[in-house]
């Protein structure tokens, strides 16, 4: 089933985490980063942050924080046995650090449909800000959705 392209402009299910030093400790080290002001407090206070920054990619975690964060799917009558991560970007406006309170609020920004509509790619753009309202970063994902019943 084609995605109807009237989805996009719809808002999503906001998220908000305290963001935690031992979880960005733990999400450093899974990713392999090894710059020290990721993990070591006195490194990051030494470069000039007030706690440990929050690593790349991390500000994907508040999102799944939802009980069910992928019901939005569901809820647009996507089967996620279907669904592919297509692709993730970010654009920071300023940097978070360990305490800090961060809401995502998600949108779909944009469908298009590929491959004579075996391919549907479904985008959604969550905006990050702190308690106070300042925006940290836009996050974009990229979802594909493989539409079985299109002949190809």
């Amino acid at each position: 089933m084609a995605i109807d392209p009237a989805v996009i402009g719809t808002e999503l299910p906001s998220s908000t985490l305290t963001i935690d030093a031992g979880r960005l400790r733990f999400f450093a080290e899974a990713i392999g980063e090894t710059n020290p002001i990721f993990t070591d407090l006195a490194a990051a206070k030494a470069a000039g942050y007030e706690n440990l920054p929050v690593p790349p990619t991390f500000l994907f975690v508040i999102e799944l924080e939802n009980p069910d964060s992928f019901g939005w799917l569901a809820t647009l009558g996507i089967d996620l046995r279907r669904v592919l991560h297509g692709e993730q970007s970010f654009v920071y406006h300023s940097t978070a650090v360990a305490g800090d309170v961060l809401t995502a609020t998600p949108r779909i920004t944009d469908v298009d449909s590929k491959k004579g509509g075996a391919l549907d790619l479904l985008t959604k753009t969550a905006t990050v800000t702190r308690a106070d309202g300042a925006l940290v970063a836009e996050l974009t994902t990229v979802v594909v959705v493989r539409n079985p019943e299109v002949a190809r």
